[in-house]
C-alpha cells in the first residue's frame, strides 16, 4: 500500500523532477510557459488561415464501395453513355397553368433549353422528353415534363458547374418555368444547409457551455480555460482537414465531428486537469508543483482517454467508403489536437495564472458544503443493493434498446433535406407524379456484344420482375415480358424503370433479382438501390473487423491503465450497453417517425446504412473517456487504501460530479448540432447527446458501481507476469496527496467500518 503524503511535503523527490516523457513535459510547461503559449498562438493563427476554406472543399458523397459492380458499372456508363446516369434533372412546367407540356409554345422553349443546355461545357448526354416522347419522362397529368443531363467530373467539379448553371436555368424561360433537381441538386443543397446549421449549432453551443462551466467552477477565469481549449482544437483540426482535401475526399458530415468533439473533448479533458490543479493547490503545492503533480496524474488518464477515443474513431479507417474513412480521419485530428492542447497548452497557463485561476469568483457554483458527498452516499447505497441495481440497470438498457431489432438500412435522398427547399420538390413531384420515378432508374452495363436476339430474351426476363414499370435496352422497350416499341433506344446498356423507392427493402431485392437473371453476356447492374445493396453488403464485410479493432486495442489500454485483467473486459461490455437506449431511439424516433412533427424531419421508413457505424464508433469512444476518468481514479484510491469499496466510493466521489458536468456539456454540444435541419446530422447530434447522458447518468453511477462491488477485490488480479509488464509499460501515477475537503480514512471509513 503507497502511504499517503501531507500536504506541505509532497513526496521526497520535487514534481517537476520526475523522469519519464510526462516529467519532461512537466519541465517544459512549467519552466517556458510563455514561450509555449507564443508558439502556440502562432499556430492558431496559421490554422486559422489554412483551415478558413475547409468547407468548400468537402463532399456529401462518399457512401459508395470502390471497387463493387454499382462503382464499375456507374464509371463505365459514365464514360461511353452519359445520359444513362443523369446527375442533374431540369422539371420544366408551362407558365401558363392552363398549357401542357404538349403545347407548341412550351415545347418549342424547352427544346430551345435543352439545345442551350446542350451547348455547355462541363455538360454531357442531355435526354428531354420533347426529344424522345418517352412517357417516363412526362408527368401523368400533363402538367411538367423533364429535361435530364449529367454534369462531368467528380463532385467538386459537379458542384462547382452547378453553383454556375443554377442562376442561368432556373426561372422563367419564355413560356415555361424551370426548377432545379437530381442527386447533384441534392447534394449540392446539402452542403449549403449543413454549413448553415453548423454556424448556428456554434452560437448556440458556446455561450451555453461557457455558462456550464462557470456554474461548475463558479470562477470566471476557471471556467473560460476549457472554453478556449475547445476553440484551439477545432480551428487545428479545420487546418488538418483543409490539408487532407488536398490528397483525398472528406465528407462534409467531418467538420460537423470536428465541432462536437473538438469542443466536447477538449472541454473534458481541461475539465478535468483544471479540477485536479485547483486541488492540489488546495493541498498546499505552489502553482508550478500543482501543474506538474497533475500532468502525471490527471495527465496520465487523459493521455489514455484519448488514445481510447482515437482508436474508436480510427477504426472507421477498415471501411472501403470515404465518408466513414474521412471522418476519421477528423476524428483522430481532434482527439489528438484536443489532448496535447489540454496537455501542453493549458497547463503552461495555468503556471502563468497560479492561483489567479480562482479569480473573478461569481455567486453561482457549488459554494462551500462536503464536495462529492451526495455522489459518496449515492455510491453506498448502490453498492448495498449491488445485484438489484445490476440486474435492473442492465434490463432497462436492454429494453430501451429493443426497438432496434426491427432496423432497416437504406440510403439518404432528398428528404433529408426541409421540405421547402427546391432540391426536395423536384424529388417529390417525381416520385409523386411520374411513372416509375425516373431519377431511381436501374442501369444494367452489357458487355461481351450479345446477340439480338439474347439481349432481348434478357430484357423481357428482366422486366417480369416485380415492380418493375419498363425496360429500355437496344432489343427494344419491355413491359411485362412483352415488346412495346421496336424502334429500339439508341444506347448500348439496359434501363429498368421501376416502382419502388430508391431506398427501400423492395429497391434492393430488385437488384439482387436482376443480378440473378441468367444471361448469356457479362452484366454489371448500378443505380441508387445497387448502390445500397452494394454499401450494406461492404459495411456488413469489414464491421468485425472494426468492432475487433475497438475490442481488442480498448482491451490493451484498460489493461495498461489499471492492470487489471477484469476490469478492462467489463468495461467493453458496460460501454457496450450504455449505447443501447441511443440504437432503440434511432429506429424508434428516425425510422418509425416518433416525434417527427415536433423535431421537425421527413421519417423515410429507414436509416442511413454507414450512420450507426459511425454512432457507435463516436457514443463507445465517448463512453471510454469518461470510464476511463472514473476506473483511473478508482484505481488510484485502492492503491492508496486498499480497500475496493472504499476506493470505488471515493473515485465515484471525486468524478461523479465532473463526469455529468462534463457530460452534460457535451450534451449541449450535440444537441446545437441536432438542432440541423438534415436530419442525418440531426440524428447523429441527438443521438451520440442521449448515449453521452445515458452513460455518464445511468451506467457510470449505477452499473458501474453495482458491478464492481460483485467483482470485489478479484477487480484488480492479475497474472504476475502481466503486472510485471504493465508497471514496465504502464505509466504509472505518482500518489496523491489528501485533500482538505475528503477526511482522510484515519478520520472516518468511507464504509463505516472500523
Amino acid at each position: 500500500m503507497t502511504p499517503q503524503t501531507s500536504p506541505s511535503s509532497p513526496t521526497s523527490s520535487s514534481p517537476q523532477s520526475a523522469a519519464g516523457p510526462r516529467g519532461r513535459v512537466a519541465r517544459v510547461v512549467t519552466t517556458r510557459p510563455r514561450l509555449l503559449l507564443l508558439l502556440i498562438l502562432l499556430l492558431t493563427a496559421g490554422a486559422v488561415v489554412v483551415g478558413g476554406g475547409v468547407a468548400e472543399r468537402m463532399s456529401s458523397g462518399g457512401s459508395q464501395i470502390p471497387g463493387s459492380e454499382s462503382s464499375y458499372a456507374t464509371a463505365e456508363l459514365e464514360r461511353r453513355w452519359p445520359a444513362s446516369q443523369p446527375n442533374l434533372l431540369l422539371l420544366v412546367s408551362p407558365r401558363d397553368g392552363t398549357r401542357d407540356v404538349d403545347d407548341p409554345a412550351v415545347a418549342s422553349a424547352a427544346r430551345d433549353l435543352a439545345r442551350q443546355l446542350a451547348d455547355e461545357e462541363a455538360v454531357l448526354g442531355v435526354v428531354s422528353y420533347w426529344q424522345t416522347e418517352d412517357t417516363a419522362l412526362r408527368a401523368r397529368d400533363g402538367g411538367e415534363a423533364l429535361i435530364t443531363a449529367r454534369i462531368k467530373g467528380d463532385e467538386d467539379a459537379v458542384d462547382d458547374a452547378l453553383e454556375a448553371l443554377e442562376p442561368r436555368y432556373r426561372g422563367a424561360h419564355g413560356a415555361v418555368d424551370v426548377r432545379l433537381g437530381g442527386p447533384a441538386a441534392v447534394r449540392h443543397a446539402s452542403q449549403e444547409v449543413i454549413a448553415d446549421d453548423l454556424v448556428r449549432a456554434e452560437v448556440i453551443a458556446l455561450p451555453v457551455t461557457l455558462v456550464l462551466l462557470v456554474v461548475v467552477f463558479g470562477s470566471a477565469v476557471a471556467a473560460a480555460l476549457p472554453l478556449l481549449v475547445g476553440i484551439v482544437s477545432v480551428l487545428g483540426t479545420n487546418a488538418v482537414l483543409r490539408v487532407i482535401t488536398e490528397f483525398t475526399d472528406v465528407s462534409v458530415y467531418a467538420q460537423n465531428l470536428t465541432t462536437a468533439l473538438g469542443l466536447g473533448l477538449a472541454i473534458d479533458y481541461a475539465l478535468f486537469l483544471v479540477r485536479r490543479h485547483r486541488e492540489e493547490l488546495a493541498a498546499g503545492r505552489d502553482p508550478r508543483d500543482a501543474v506538474a503533480v497533475t500532468l502525471r496524474t490527471a495527465g496520465r488518464t487523459v493521455l489514455y482517454s484519448a488514445l481510447t477515443v482515437a482508436v474508436c474513431l480510427a477504426s472507421m479507417l477498415v471501411f472501403e467508403q470515404y465518408f466513414l474513412r474521412s471522418l476519421a480521419y477528423a476524428g483522430i485530428a481532434v482527439v489528438l489536437i484536443s489532448a496535447a492542447a489540454s496537455l501542453v497548452a493549458l497547463p503552461a497557463a495555468l503556471v502563468l495564472l497560479g492561483h489567479r485561476v480562482n479569480a473573478l469568483r461569481l455567486p453561482v457554483g457549488r459554494r462551500g458544503g462536503n464536495p462529492g458527498a451526495g455522489w459518496a452516499r449515492l455510491a453506498r447505497l448502490v453498492m448495498r443493493r449491488a445485484p438489484l441495481f445490476a440486474v435492473g440497470t442492465v434490463a432497462v438498457l436492454l429494453a430501451l434498446g429493443l426497438p432496434f431489432k426491427d432496423v432497416r438500412f437504406g440510403t439518404a435522398d432528398d428528404r433529408q433535406l426541409p421540405s421547402s427547399t427546391e432540391a426536395r420538390v423536384v424529388q417529390e413531384e417525381l416520385r409523386n407524379e411520374f411513372p416509375g420515378s425516373p431519377g431511381s432508374a436501374l442501369a444494367v452495363l452489357v458487355e461481351g456484344k450479345p446477340a439480338a436476339k439474347a439481349l432481348a430474351e434478357y430484357s423481357g426476363k428482366v422486366s417480369r420482375l416485380a415492380h418493375v414499370v419498363q425496360v429500355a435496352s437496344p432489343a427494344g422497350r419491355f413491359v411485362d415480358g412483352k415488346r412495346v416499341d421496336d424502334a429500339p433506344p439508341a444506347v448500348g446498356y439496359v434501363s429498368v424503370l421501376h416502382s419502388a423507392e430508391s431506398a427501400s427493402p423492395q429497391s434492393v431485392s430488385l437488384v439482387k433479382k436482376i443480378r440473378s437473371v441468367p444471361a448469356s453476356f457479362e452484366t454489371s447492374v448500378t443505380g441508387p438501390a445497387a448502390v445500397l445493396a452494394d454499401t450494406q453488403h461492404g459495411t456488413a464485410e469489414r464491421l468485425p473487423w472494426a468492432l475487433a479493432v475497438i475490442a481488442v486495442t480498448t482491451l490493451i489500454l484498460v489493461f495498461l491503465l489499471t492492470g487489471s485483467v477484469l476490469l478492462p473486459l467489463l468495461t467493453v461490455v458496460v460501454n457496450g450497453l450504455s449505447l443501447t437506449a441511443m440504437f432503440g431511439a434511432v429506429v424508434w424516433v428516425f425510422q418509425d417517425g416518433h416525434l417527427s412533427g415536433a423535431l421537425g424531419f421527413t421519417p423515410t421508413g429507414d436509416i442511413e446504412t454507414a450512420l450507426p457505424v459511425l454512432m457507435f464508433c463516436v457514443a463507445f469512444g465517448l463512453s471510454m473517456d469518461y470510464g476511463v476518468f472514473l476506473v483511473s481514479r478508482i484505481k488510484e484510491e485502492y492503491e492508496i487504501g486498499g480497500d475496493h469499496r472504499d476506493a470505488v466510493v471515493l473515485g465515484i466521489r471525486r468524478t461523479g460530479g465532473l463526469i455529468t458536468a462534463a457530460a452534460l456539456i457535451l450534451a449541449v454540444v450535440m444537441v446545437a448540432i441536432g438542432t440541423s435541419r438534415v436530419t442525418n446530422i440531426k440524428m447523429l447530434g441527438l443521438g451520440v447527446g442521449l448515449a453521452v447522458l445515458m452513460d455518464a447518468m445511468v451506467v457510470r453511477a449505477l452499473l458501474v458501481p453495482a458491478v464492481l462491488r460483485l467483482t470485489g477485490r478479484a477487480t484488480w488480479w492479475a497474472p504476475a507476469p502481466l503486472r510485471r509488464l504493465q508497471r514496465r509499460v504502464g505509466l504509472e501515477e505518482e500518489a496523491r496527496t489528501t485533500y482538505p475537503d475528503i477526511p482522510t480514512r484515519t478520520e472516518r471509513p468511507v464504509s463505516g467500518r472500523t
